[in-house]
């Protein structure tokens, strides 16, 4: 697949600075694999009368991790933020090793940042720089410390500075539209209402997500009822999304892409689920792509599964019938797993984009969804 096949153009207004509210009110462009004739304007809260009896919708449970922090010099007072990715073991003093990208003026080791809890106010937080990862390009290995309490981890850290980890591009779109950067309802917003706790261990492929799987956002509580009462099925499968997923492509081949490996896992009974039922609907790519990871292996079994699955046009499908997802970036490999779902590949991708755009579909992360039906 080409490079070029990937662009499209976007009006900058249709970036989605905020959710829709409620959830389920966001609209909803329903199309069909097999019928390209079709093509309809709903809205979430149509799905359990979109969706057939028995079928079954896949879900991914992780739960976002609060990762972005902002942060102070305090020699300075020059301001820096960054995001937490990991945890890389712990110093001899037992304080944990965070891998974080950093925005800030200069990087060098040994500089200290105090971070900022959510008021803003410096927190009993520092990092201390250590060195560049050699494992996440453009990122640094730092001392996390408590100056409080010498035995506070990360998790309890995070909830103390950390913010939801909200894309660039939505933070810029509040920001060109004059809205504040940080809401107070992001951290619940930017998570699905069915999403796992993570345990208390950051270092593990349990974790946590530093991205939402955004179709899963649309869902409410009473939606997953009338779903439920329709007699559509949901199992869950757990991918936790790094930074990568935002990673666009710049090789002129799809196909030589450094793809992104995430962490993902299938839980028994969902598999059995999976192969009894006569349509699978995932929702959301990360969903799709746990499914059809497992499904490549010969003989999957329990546990967790490092993937760098990528899929593209050609792709043969196992495992997912149908897709619900948002729109997403230009150039990126998450538009070309969509156009995998259709027998003219990109070509009908583009044209359902257009109309889209024509009709003012919001987009990315937080704007408005698709139905791709077999």
């Amino acid at each position: 697949m080409r490079l070029d096949e990937l662009e499209f153009d976007l009006p900058p207004g249709l970036i989605a600075a905020t959710a829709a509210e409620p959830r389920d009110s966001a609209r909803l462009l329903v199309v069909s694999r097999s019928d390209p004739t079709r093509l309809e304007h709903r809205t979430v809260r149509d799905l359990a009368d979109l969706l057939d009896a028995d079928d079954l919708l896949v879900t991914n449970d992780s739960r976002v991790v609060p990762a972005r922090f902002r942060a102070i010099n305090p020699q300075t007072q020059g301001k820096a933020q960054g995001l937490w990715l990991n945890d890389d073991g712990t110093d001899s003093a037992g304080n944990p090793i965070w891998t974080a990208l950093i925005k800030a003026r200069r990087h060098r080791a040994g500089r200290v940042l105090r971070l900022l809890n959510h008021e803003g106010e410096p927190s009993p937080i520092t990092l201390e720089f250590l060195e560049p990862s050699t494992a996440e390009p453009g990122a640094w290995r730092l001392i996390a410390k408590d100056d409080s309490d010498p035995n506070t981890k990360t998790p309890q850290m995070l909830e103390l500075v950390g913010l939801a980890p909200l894309p660039p591009y939505i933070l810029n779109a509040r920001r060109d539209a004059g809205l504040d950067r940080d809401r107070a309802d992001d951290i619940n917003r930017y998570q699905t209402v069915y999403a796992q706790h993570a345990g208390q261990s950051l270092n593990d492929p349990a974790a946590g997500s530093v991205a939402a799987p955004t179709a899963g956002l649309h869902f409410t509580p009473g939606l997953l009822d009338r779903l439920s009462q329709a007699g559509i099925n949901r199992a869950s499968v757990t991918l936790h999304v790094g930074t990568g997923t935002f990673k666009t492509v710049e090789t002129d081949d799809l196909s030589d892409h450094p793809m992104h490996a995430e962490w993902c896992s299938i839980p028994s009974q969902t598999r059995e689920q999976t192969q009894a039922a006569k349509r699978t609907i995932a929702v959301g790519t990360t969903a799709a792509r746990t499914l059809e990871a497992f499904a490549q292996m010969p003989s999957p079994s329990a546990g967790w599964l490092e993937t760098d699955l990528l899929i593209q046009p050609g792709h043969p499908w196992q495992a997912v019938d149908g897709l619900l997802t948002n729109f997403h970036l230009p150039r990126s490999t998450l538009l070309a797993l969509v156009a995998a779902l259709f027998p003219d590949g990109i070509d009908r991708v583009q044209a359902i984009y257009a109309e889209a755009i024509r009709e003012r579909y919001r987009f990315f992360s937080f704007g408005d969804a698709m139905l791709i039906l077999p």
